[in-house]
């Protein structure tokens, strides 16, 4: 037995369900998890199963075509364990780097890290520690389309289907994000649009800020404006210093890119417009 994640997003009408149950059951299949939402504003549904199925993924590739056709729908088989390959791109700060590949080493995340790509030579040792490939292509606005044409024969050579931006402090081109549409995941201080520009922590520190926090999305053209994986929050007060700021900020930068990356690969985050739908 085999076993896969189904995603599934349409425009809703009656019978969805029972089609995708039928299809599972026709192939020898049970169902062991199913999540399902109807969206009333959108008008879409979005449904999410686990099961277990006799033969392999590529056995259903005709009957979820057909599928697709009837509700006019995107439909997603993996295997449940499989771990897509991933790209991490960093400039020079190391927290959210080190925890993707700390996380992947134990087990807790799954992917493939194929690659670590950086505009710095700083982050290398920590790639070598881990014992994943280093690549260095240096960045400039003058040479943009240079440096994205070298980052897509990575991807290319890796085989990569997902790129996370852990801090890569450059501004990916309208062409790139096109191109590489729902695939890459960013992780930004949840201050901005309010604290723009360089030192966000000690920005948020001068305007005496309660709150801070991180912001995952996925990467579009409109700068950090893609729609949202996940946020987390953590409370502050007077008495902590910007450094004390940035400490708490990269802590919550870590864990909720981790999240958003680890409900990327399991097939539970399914576009919905400018929003997410992420089942838990």
């Amino acid at each position: 037995m085999s076993s896969i994640v189904l995603s599934l997003s349409c425009p809703d009408r009656p019978g969805i369900v029972h089609s995708v149950s039928g299809l599972l059951v026709a192939a020898g299949g049970n169902i062991l998890e199913s999540q399902q939402y109807g969206d009333p504003d959108t008008g879409q549904f979005f449904l999410r199963v686990e099961a277990e199925i006799p033969g392999t993924v590529e056995d259903l590739t005709e009957p979820v075509r057909k599928l697709e056709a009837e509700f006019v729908a995107r439909i997603d088989v993996t295997e449940k364990d499989r771990q897509i390959k991933t790209i991490i791109m960093g400039s020079t700060t190391s927290h959210c780097l080190t925890d993707l590949l700390y996380l992947k080493r134990e087990g807790r995340l799954p992917i493939d890290i194929t690659r670590v790509v950086s505009n710095h030579d700083k982050l290398r040792p920590i790639a070598d520690f881990y014992g994943v490939p280093y690549t260095h292509i240096p960045f400039k606005k003058e040479n943009r389309a240079e440096a994205e044409a070298q980052l897509l024969e990575v991807v290319e050579e890796t085989g990569a289907e997902l790129i996370v931006l852990a801090r890569y402090m450059q501004v990916l081109s309208p062409e790139l994000c096109h191109r590489m549409a729902g695939s890459i995941i960013n992780i930004h201080h949840s201050f901005l649009p309010s604290f723009k520009g360089a030192r966000p922590y000690q920005q948020a520190h001068d305007r005496g800020v309660k709150l801070i926090g991180a912001t995952a999305h996925y990467v579009t053209e409109d700068l950090d404006e893609g729609p949202i994986i996940e946020q987390d929050v953590e409370r502050v007060t007077h008495a902590l210093s910007s450094a004390d700021l940035q400490a708490i900020g990269e802590d919550v930068e870590r864990r909720v890119l981790a999240r958003a990356v680890q409900w990327h690969a399991e097939g539970r985050v399914l576009r919905n417009g400018e929003r997410t739908v992420v089942f838990p």
